[in-house]
């Protein structure tokens, strides 16, 4: 196995069919911990290295099994509704856990290379039939 293989990120998004940056259709690999702090960002949930937790309050069916199982508190009832305290979050990710809506969940995943890679290439067809690219790395036949 090659050395590169075993290397480990964070990877905010894989997004597949990308067709708005150069020709044909590619994937688009998102990683955690983008430096640039550029003005016209449409990921700033890339721009810190460590994980974060997403909330979609408008996903949530109140079932309130967050609640219950928060260590940190950072969950709270408020006027009827769930109520995120992001400062009090250690994300644990134990409301992710329970969360059957997909209203709480981790802003990255931790990959090897070689997941990455693997994603990829599930849509290598894609790539040769619309003249997209596919970047292999050097000693990768």
């Amino acid at each position: 196995m090659e050395c590169w293989t075993l290397m480990n990120g964070k990877i905010l998004n894989i997004m597949k069919y990308s067709i708005h940056d150069g020709p044909g259709i590619r994937t688009a690999v998102f990683f955690k911990g983008c430096p640039l702090k550029c003005q016209w960002c449409h990921n700033p949930e890339s721009q810190s290295y460590g994980q974060e937790l997403f909330y979609w309050p408008e996903r949530c069916i109140g079932c309130g099994q967050c609640l219950e199982c928060c260590p940190n508190g950072a969950i709270r009832l408020a006027a009827g509704k769930l109520e995120f305290l992001r400062a009090q979050c250690q994300v644990c990710a134990a409301c992710c856990q329970v969360c059957h809506a997909g209203a709480r969940d981790l802003a990255a995943k931790t990959m090897s290379v070689g997941e990455v890679m693997a994603e990829i290439e599930k849509d290598i067809v894609f790539y040769d039939e619309s003249g997209g690219v596919l970047l292999l790395p050097v000693g990768k036949p």
